[in-house]
């Protein structure tokens, strides 16, 4: 067993039974990677939002280390179970949502003023009322 493997085998048995990495620790190193590099171009012009931002992202950064080697896996994943239940899903899906209806070629969307659904119709039939299903509002549009 060479140097590198057993560096590899005592780093696995040092992280048993702690947390680890999960979406909202990656979230948070992101986020405090991403503060620095705001922190990059602010040292010099604005010190004051510089000391500030940089509090914030080292801030987040101990905490995300906290996280990882933290022992408490019940509290730590129903923090990640929140996260991922009020900001992850809500986020992807409208990314993934907004994607198909970039790829769509074949349909137009509307989304109702009133309560926000999103309504699919066929394109090319010119000018049209739409009905929303939800609450009956009239959207009129060109298709």
């Amino acid at each position: 067993m060479n140097f590198l493997q057993r560096i590899g085998n005592a780093l696995s048995r040092f992280m048993y039974g702690r947390n680890g990495v999960d979406k909202l620790g990656l979230t948070m190193l992101w986020a405090a990677i991403l503060l620095d590099l705001i922190n990059m171009f602010l040292r010099e012009s604005q010190p004051a939002v510089y000391s500030v931002i940089s509090l914030a992202s080292g801030i987040l950064m101990l905490w995300t280390l906290f996280r990882m080697f933290s022992r408490n896996l019940e509290k730590r994943r129903g923090e990640n179970a929140r996260f991922m239940e009020k900001v992850w899903w809500p986020v992807s899906r409208r990314i993934a949502g907004s994607r198909q209806q970039r790829m769509d070629k074949e349909h137009r969307y509307f989304t109702c003023p009133s309560c926000g659904a999103v309504c699919r119709v066929p394109r090319g039939k010119g000018r049209i009322v739409i009905t929303c299903p939800r609450c009956g509002n009239e959207i009129h549009g060109k298709s």
